[in-house]
């Protein structure tokens, strides 16, 4: 008789689920299981929706009878013959031994390098980092005085593309939002001014935000990226979830004066909390100009930060 018992699991795929429910049962070959999926895996979008694969295992586990008591075993022979026939194996000298070894070696092809995986399949291609993702300082203008387009106002292309295609992810990733076109005057006559794609909805979109704006800074990257090889040229966009990039610049700017003040009053660095780079380059832009202070960029990865330096240090 076999002992049944049933198990759900989650998994990135199915076959991992079933994995996992079989090694937490202990299945053995002998063990006969039956498999219900209840959710097929999604990867979603920017992480987004993801969902793993679920499943239901149920198992019929068949316990072997305790193994029967070895024999005793035999008492071993005259080593006699052992030795003999260990003393002609030793008849051979060491050299001879190693000779062949050694010619083996010394036919052996040099190795080539490797330009390819050891499978032969050719290297992945790495795709950029977050940090790489917002590097445009036009950004930075764009969201100072930015003004909703009205109705009917004429667009260019940039803004009618790269609104479809962020309309096209939204709905991919099951969000219901509005997209309002905004956009900052320019400072100066011929200045190309960035289209301002603002997003908002009745539904909480601060998941669109993420962790230090790292999903809002993909969500960008993707949407300039697809807009960009539709126009054939770089698109000229920004993507903004309720303002929080206009917010958040104005914070950064008001922080920077603070502390400039701080490290001049007090003659000595000082050191800001760790910052992803289009929020440095805030930082930067908004004390390039200050005639007691300058700025630099220290530490690697989400642990680089912006000092404050007095020019009476530097």
């Amino acid at each position: 008789m076999g002992e049944e018992r049933t198990i759900e699991t989650t998994g990135e795929t199915v076959d991992e689920a079933v994995a996992k429910a079989k090694t937490e049962l202990g299945l053995g070959p002998n063990d006969t299981f039956f498999v219900d999926v209840i959710e097929e895996p999604s990867r979603g979008v920017f992480g987004i929706g993801a969902r793993p694969a679920r499943v239901r295992l149920q198992a019929i586990i068949r316990r072997e009878p305790p193994p029967k008591p070895a024999a005793a075993a035999k008492p071993a022979p005259a080593a006699t013959h052992e030795r003999t026939d260990r003393g002609e194996r030793t008849e051979r000298s060491g050299s001879e031994r190693r000779e062949p070894r050694g010619e083996r070696r010394s036919d052996r092809p040099a190795r080539p390098e490797r330009t390819e995986r050891r499978d032969g399949a050719p290297k992945e291609r790495s795709y950029p980092r977050v940090e790489d993702m917002d590097d445009d300082d036009s950004d930075l203008v764009a969201l100072g005085g930015a003004v909703e387009v009205p109705e009917g106002d004429p667009i260019d292309d940039d803004a009618r593309v790269g609104k479809a295609i962020l309309e096209s992810l939204l709905l991919k990733m099951e969000v219901e939002s509005h997209i309002t076109i905004r956009r900052a005057p320019a400072s100066k006559a011929g200045e190309n001014v960035p289209w301002l794609l603002d997003v908002d909805g009745p539904e909480d979109t601060s998941v669109l935000i993420g962790r230090r704006g790292e999903t809002l800074a993909a969500l960008q990257y993707i949407t300039r990226l697809i807009a960009s090889r539709e126009l054939q040229r770089r698109a000229n966009i920004i993507v903004d979830v309720g303002g929080y990039k206009s917010r958040r610049a104005t914070r950064l700017q008001q922080l920077a004066m603070r502390m400039a003040e701080q490290a001049m009053e007090r003659n000595r660095v000082v050191t800001l909390e760790p910052m992803p780079p289009h929020e440095r380059r805030i930082i930067h832009l908004a004390l390039r100009n200050h005639p007691d202070v300058q700025t630099r960029s220290v530490g690697d990865g989400e642990a680089r930060k912006v000092t404050i330096v007095p020019k009476s240090m530097a």
